[in-house]
């Protein structure tokens, strides 16, 4: 190589090299770096913060059940994600659609070379060289272009795929809706267990108050030696198993609060006040429809099941997608070109072609895919017949759950009614100075323990109807939680609950889409 060519080469060849050693360099400094404290606590500030973004705080009326469904439906974060998923996905779907339009490419670019590009030419008589050289390019010149293109091939891919994307977002909505079943089933269920703690707590702290007062008694008694030893032994037993029944159910009920205020997203450390409602359950007509017409809704309705029937769509269209890569490629090309070289006679220049390709290696591999699509075929047809078959299974358990709920509700609340003229009774005679201690407050941790079970079967009944509703794919009709105030959110469902499970008269209760 001529001294010449060689200096003019050595800049490049030093950028190339010390390229090539940041390159190397960045590379090899890539090592795994855990969060620090430092870093995590800004980020867990904001994301309280964004939490609690938009949340209405609690007024200081006490909280119903209407109101609590409407503050989970509204702020509670786990359904605020899967919302976000189902505006995700049809977002995705928007920008899917454009996979069908044509492409315009604009392009523009520099080029530059150390030495003029110089061609020689042979005579083809003689096949001798030419003594003259010519330069045929600029050194440095600037391309421009606008290229049109559009594939016939490409057109069939983003048709399918954007009807596989909607199907996307209709599977995301259904998922949607059966977090919406499990949460209201969640809220239910924690208010009624926050309502029966604030209900007991001072029936257990007052027992538990007289049951060390008894209990302190029954040991002074003992050391005085007033009564036979093995008596005063075995009462003090049967008030220590009273007080730890009691304790029992206080640490049971004390998360009941903490549970209920997550679920509607209000701060852990302020006290809920439940409203004082008489829990009630309504004769609806469930025990008379019969089971097929479940069976019917349950079908039409479910969340599972539609999902399935989705995946079953998208699915289908994907072998339409693996038949249409068999064909071969039709694409129309038009472009605007521009060349700032000075040895073109012609630096505007416009072209266009029709182009058809077809990848050879197509006629070997895609009978295998069609096949490898029908087999997703099969598959999402063999889980829609799991799913059916276990949607039915489920409404069956479910209808009997309801039925067995509002029959033990029913036992409880019975019990409940006579522990609590028994402990009345008791209380009297244990003021008249007829009963011990022990007695009253055997009596009284009876009465409580039968209002812990009658609201615990109340709370398997709303649980169990709640279940029941999400089974048959049925939610109360409400309207757009994002743009419902709190106020309105709330009444609406007041309004719907009482009919969400008449199936008999569909018209309270809707699918929401």
């Amino acid at each position: 190589m001529p001294p010449e060519r060689i200096l003019q080469a050595a800049p490049y060849r030093a950028l190339i090299a010390a390229a090539a050693a940041f390159a190397l360099t960045a590379c090899s400094s890539i090592a795994p770096r855990p969060l620090t404290a430092s870093e995590l606590q800004p980020s867990t500030g904001a994301d309280r913060a964004a939490g609690r973004a938009g949340v209405e705080p609690l007024s200081g009326n006490a909280l119903t059940l209407s109101e609590a469904l409407a503050r989970a439906l509204k702020y509670n974060l786990d359904r605020r994600a899967k919302m976000m998923e189902e505006a995700l996905a049809l977002n995705q779907l928007e920008i899917g659609k454009y996979d069908m339009l044509p492409r315009l490419l604009a392009q523009a670019g520099y080029q530059t070379r150390s030495n003029d590009r110089i061609s020689e030419s042979r005579n083809a008589d003689d096949g001798s060289l030419s003594p003259s050289r010519f330069i045929s390019q600029d050194r440095t010149h600037h391309l421009l272009g606008l290229d049109f293109s559009w594939s016939l091939l490409d057109v069939g891919m983003g048709y399918y795929g954007s009807k596989q994307q909607a199907d996307r977002v209709l599977i995301a909505t259904e998922r949607r809706r059966k977090a919406m079943h499990v949460l209201m089933q969640d809220v239910r269920t924690a208010y009624w267990r926050a309502a029966s703690a604030q209900k007991l707590r001072g029936d257990v702290e007052r027992t538990l108050a007289m049951a060390e007062e008894a209990l302190g008694d029954a040991r002074k008694a003992e050391q005085e030696r007033v009564r036979n030893p093995l008596d005063a032994l075995r009462y003090q037993r049967q008030l220590l198993e009273n007080m730890r029944l009691l304790e029992y159910i206080d640490q049971e009920l004390g998360a009941a609060h903490l549970e209920l205020a997550s679920l509607i997203n209000a701060p852990l450390d302020q006290p809920l006040r439940i409203a004082d409602a008489q829990p009630e359950i309504k004769d609806d007509g469930l025990a008379g429809v019969p089971v097929q017409r479940l069976e019917e809704i349950a079908l039409e309705n479910n969340a599972d099941l539609r999902e399935q029937h989705y995946n079953g769509r998208i699915a289908r269209e994907e072998v339409r997608r693996s038949m249409l890569r068999l064909f071969p490629n039709l694409s129309f090309n038009y472009g605007v070109k521009y060349d700032s070289d000075s040895y073109l006679v012609n630096r505007h220049w416009n072209e266009a072609g029709i182009q058809l390709s077809f990848n050879l290696f197509n006629l070997l591999t895609g009978p295998a895919q069609v096949k490898l699509s029908e087999a997703g075929v099969a598959l999402a047809d063999q889980r829609r017949i799991a799913m059916q078959m276990a949607v039915v299974t489920q409404v069956h358990l479910a209808r009997l759950q309801v039925l067995n709920a509002r029959s033990q509700f029913s036992r409880a609340d019975a019990i409940y009614a006579a522990d609590q003229r028994i402990a009345e009774h008791v209380r009297n005679r244990e003021a008249a100075q007829a009963q011990s201690k022990l007695d009253r407050v055997g009596n009284d941790t009876a009465a409580i323990l039968s209002l812990l079970r009658r609201y615990q079967a109340l709370a398997q009944v709303q649980a169990a109807e709640s279940k029941l509703a999400a089974n048959l794919g049925l939610e109360p009709r409400i309207g757009n939680t994002d743009e419902l105030g709190l106020a309105a959110l709330t009444e609406q469902i007041q309004i719907a609950a009482p009919n969400w499970l008449q199936v008999t008269a569909p018209q309270g209760a809707a699918v929401q889409r």
